[in-house]
């Protein structure tokens, strides 16, 4: 373990630029923090570059466990004061431990496979949390793939991250135009699937086909109406009650695992 207790050094100040998207773009890395999702990407056999550590943290016997783990992985570790790590997290209450992880963006041409049976599309997604949310209820409800188009957060923000509970470790993500996209799904036979208010298709009633993308629009504005032009379905959830509508992340959540039950063609997922 190497000690840096000056704020000035060139560690402390790399990976603090790594809090600001053109620089995690640039880069192609990204800061993970916290000790469960560290053991997370441990389990996972995600690439980490290094880890630092605040003063408080080797004070627990588990989290010296774990150093002893990820020093005989090799990683390095540093360690540094408290008010350095901070500048290097947005939390106010640290765990005081994060790794910088890199990561490779991947794009349609080359990662969406034939074997895709089940995509989730993001048209647009603002908010962290639902975007780490989305992400993480992917994993859960089986899908293959998730495509990020322009104008969504960044899906390696701290905040999503956080909201992904490690499943941005597990998932395929890919970075997409719109209209790449729409002729991906064509040129694929993927239906393209919709949520969208101004239908008759009730979520529940309809046959979704062998292969699908789901398409979650933007949490203000809905779906592109370029994208539901283009969709083979478009499926609405009932609203009972006085709500307008419902977050978008619970939405794709009900959606997602209706889709899944088509897919596998079972009444219920086990």
């Amino acid at each position: 373990m190497i000690e840096i207790t000056s704020r000035d050094n060139d560690k402390i100040k790399y990976t603090k630029s790594l809090l600001k998207v053109k620089n995690r773009s640039k880069e192609g890395k990204f800061i993970i923090e916290g000790y469960r999702i560290l053991t997370l990407a441990l389990e996972s056999n995600a690439e980490i570059e290094y880890v630092f550590i605040n003063d408080e943290f080797e004070k627990k016997k588990e989290h010296r466990e774990f150093i002893n783990e990820l020093e005989s992985r090799d990683i390095r570790v540093y360690k540094t004061t408290d008010k350095n790590f901070k500048d290097m997290v947005d939390t106010e209450n640290t765990q005081g431990i994060l790794a910088v992880v890199p990561f490779e963006k991947k794009n349609i041409e080359n990662d969406l496979k034939t074997e895709d049976k089940f995509i989730v599309v993001l048209d647009r997604i603002q908010d962290p949390g639902n975007m780490g949310t989305i992400i993480r209820t992917a994993d859960a409800a089986g899908a293959d793939a998730i495509i990020t188009l322009k104008g969504c957060v960044d899906i390696y923000n701290p905040k999503v991250i956080r909201s992904t509970m490690g499943s941005i470790f597990s998932m395929k993500i890919i970075s997409s135009e719109r209209d790449e996209m729409i002729s991906a799904m064509k040129e694929n036979n993927i239906n393209l699937v919709s949520s969208w208010l101004n239908t008759d298709n009730y979520y529940d009633e309809v046959d979704y086909g062998e292969k699908v993308a789901l398409v979650i629009g933007n949490e203000a504005n809905g779906i592109e109406d370029k994208i539901a032009e283009n969709s083979d379905l478009l499926v609405k959830i009932p609203i009972y009650g006085s709500a307008e509508s419902l977050n978008a992340a619970i939405s794709s959540a009900v959606l997602m695992y209706e889709i899944k039950r088509s897919i596998i063609g079972k009444s219920r997922i086990r």
